[in-house]
């Protein structure tokens, strides 16, 4: 079963997001207090902890938040899922919208590794459905009809 590990915002454009009991998803928002969040195609990012795993092995301190990702999770190949993908996080209900980002020239782990996974394994997704999500909620595909 795929589930959210972390939960990860930052009130600041520039700064690294930090771990939160729970996140609000707000339709044509993304999450409440996050200072990504706007009525945009990238209101939300999610990158899955089989991805942070590979950059742990060089710099094993990585906490959650360090690519600047909303929300990790585990058990869901992230970086497969299609363009237009309904996911179910606990409550509510993302669409994915973007595979990958490129990197911040300044990118701390890009410098420290030579490498980045949020580019090539991150994705974003915007609300569908609002609610609450915490660590622990179950992520799930599902179909259109499933949204409601």
């Amino acid at each position: 079963m795929a589930y959210v590990t972390s939960v990860n915002i930052s009130e600041k454009k520039g700064t690294v997001k930090h771990e939160v009991p729970e996140i609000q998803l707000r339709l044509r928002h993304g999450i409440v207090g996050d200072a990504h969040a706007g009525d945009w195609h990238r209101q939300i990012s999610m990158l899955a902890e089989e991805s942070i795993d590979k950059m742990r092995e060089k710099l094993p301190q990585l906490k959650p938040g360090a690519f600047a990702e909303n929300i990790n999770t585990v058990g869901i190949d992230l970086k497969s899922l299609p363009i237009g993908t309904h996911l179910r996080i606990g409550e509510t209900v993302v669409e994915v919208t973007q595979i990958g980002k490129e990197c911040h020239n300044d990118c701390a782990i890009k410098k420290a590794t030579g490498q980045c996974v949020m580019p090539t394994e991150g994705i974003f997704v915007i609300v569908i459905k609002e609610g609450i999500v915490r660590p622990g909620d179950a992520v799930a595909i599902i179909g259109e009809e499933a949204i409601s």
